[in-house]
């Protein structure tokens, strides 16, 4: 079958993810977790580039297989250089590094966060019209960024928000690792935040000009709201579980949102999506369907299945920059910071 067949590793931080992307389209996407961390309540680097050097075999050959392709199929190997952990980045590096070689295909350096935002223009079979158009702003916000992004074409991108101290994703883990929660925090607060009451408490917001944002006061506020509650009653985290995700979800989300609608007014793009792992709270994701229909945004929201990290998002950013001749040479390293 013709066409340009991308095999595609991620290995940022705590997840081995290998894809298969045919023009666009995704053949195959598995991912490897590893469940070690939760019992430290983060990641431990050294933990994770060791799981991964005894996972990106395996991952790697059943992602061939689940894509029904052959080894000379493949037109090149795209990996993330960063950011990210660096020993992480380095298992995928030098694996992706190894396999080209072996085969003599060149090989394509992915940006982990520019990857994120085109997760958006994953080509699904009977969708293709559904991926945005240019010029396109996006929200990214994980546990470690939180931007906002002006896609111009596919490889032309300019952050023009960006987060002064936490991430969006780290305030979720770290409200939720005060109330006892286990990592990583966000999804369980998004589960109990349907059962609780949105506005029963209030938290600090921060008043931070432009469009950049900014969490650790917030989680100052949460930390020491508890506190004192806790002083008047010992179980008052278990008594008001769910109404302490739903009003902290709901803080979180109205601060990313006021600032994507200041991007949107000033930038007067009204093509608008979110990605990273945090785009997969609902919270999030109804209030940016919400806003879009009040303002008239077209808006894009990627399948769950690609706001956390995975090798497909790597695979589809591999694609354009492999049409775009953009290849690195075996010289390329790692990068946790880019």
């Amino acid at each position: 079958m013709a066409g340009v067949t991308i095999l595609a590793v991620e290995s940022s931080c705590d997840d081995t993810s290998v894809a298969v992307v045919r023009d666009g389209y995704v053949l195959s996407n598995l991912i490897a977790n590893q469940d070690i961390h939760r019992m430290y309540g983060g990641v431990v680097p050294e933990l994770a580039s060791r799981a991964h050097q005894a996972n990106i075999v395996p991952v790697t050959d059943q992602a061939i297989k689940q894509a029904g392709i052959k080894i000379d199929e493949i037109n090149a190997v795209a990996f993330t250089r960063g950011p990210g952990l660096l020993g992480s980045l380095l298992v995928g590096t030098s694996f992706a590094k190894g396999f080209a070689l072996a085969r003599n295909l060149p090989l394509i350096d992915v940006n982990h966060l520019q990857a994120h935002v085109l997760a958006n223009f994953i080509l699904e079979k009977g969708k293709e019209e559904n991926i945005p158009q240019f010029p396109f702003l996006c929200l990214l916000v994980s546990g470690g960024h939180t931007k906002i992004i002006v896609l111009r074409d596919y490889l032309d991108m300019e952050v023009i928000g960006n987060t002064i101290d936490d991430a969006a994703g780290e305030a979720f883990d770290k409200c939720g690792k005060v109330m006892d929660f286990p990592y990583p925090a966000g999804p369980l607060i998004d589960k109990l935040a349907h059962e609780g009451d949105r506005n029963a408490f209030t938290f600090a917001r921060p008043s931070i000009r432009g469009l950049d944002f900014s969490f650790s006061g917030l989680k100052t506020s949460f930390l020491y709201f508890l506190r004192d509650n806790l002083k008047e009653n010992a179980g008052f985290i278990a008594d008001r579980k769910a109404d302490l995700c739903a009003s902290l979800q709901k803080t979180i989300v109205n601060i990313l949102m006021a600032k994507l609608i200041k991007a949107s007014i000033q930038t007067g793009i009204r093509q608008v999506g979110i990605a990273g792992g945090v785009s997969a709270n609902s919270g999030l994701r109804e209030a940016i369907a919400a806003e879009g229909e009040k303002r008239g945004w077209k808006i894009y929201i990627p399948p769950v299945r690609y706001t956390t990290d995975n090798a497909a998002m790597i695979g589809i950013t591999g694609y354009y920059k492999y049409l775009k001749n953009d290849f690195a040479g075996q010289d390329v390293i790692p990068l946790a910071r880019i």
